[in-house]
């Protein structure tokens, strides 16, 4: 099966889940992107990392990466090898001398690792084609996002915030967590 090369293009706040995060991996020679949700604390790794900002203390993924460089063990590559309803599942290649061996993992720890060794992150081209969206694509959706937060904002914007507070206890009672979540951000920013 063909491989392709990824690169963390970015990390942002999912819009899909609340208090996750979204990574976009790009192919290298090319314009499609994969988005794939990850939790925080992988997020703050991955980013702190790729903006070269040091910890105060070693975050999880650091104190592995020390372990493995203390036994002269490396990370030859990434290979994300299989997407089932939106979770991706990939293998870490670890390297020593002539050994090396493979072991599942998390995508989102497998990244984290991988931006650590420098090691090449690879996809099959057939989980690609299927999962990934082309930059035009991304575009269009943020777009999109940003079009309808603003008509969100403008539908508040005539409401007073007692209103505002009375129509988010309402959607938290109707379990309307969308619009709750939509409401408490208005909230917040009329407050500051």
């Amino acid at each position: 099966m063909e491989k392709i090369e990824l690169k963390v293009i970015n990390i942002s706040n999912s819009q899909a889940q609340a208090s996750a995060y979204a990574m976009v991996l790009q192919e290298v020679n090319g314009d499609r992107q994969l988005p794939i949700i990850i939790g925080s604390a992988e997020a703050q790794s991955i980013a702190l990392k790729m903006k070269d900002i040091k910890a105060p203390r070693p975050l999880t993924h650091d104190l592995f990466t020390s372990c493995l460089t203390l036994f002269d063990i490396s990370i030859s590559e990434i290979l994300i090898y299989r997407a089932h309803e939106g979770v991706f599942y990939s293998y870490i290649y670890f390297k020593k001398g002539d050994s090396e061996i493979r072991i599942d993992a998390r995508t989102s720890d497998a990244i984290a690792l991988a931006v650590r060794f420098y090691s090449p992150i690879y996809i099959y081209e057939s989980i690609l084609a299927r999962e990934s969206i082309t930059i035009q694509e991304r575009q269009a959706i943020e777009e999109e996002e940003a079009e309808k937060k603003e008509k969100e904002q403008n539908t508040f914007a005539k409401e007073s915030l007692d209103s505002l507070k009375n129509a988010l206890n309402k959607a938290i009672a109707e379990e309307d967590y969308e619009l709750a979540s939509l409401l408490r951000d208005e909230i917040q920013r009329r407050e500051q």
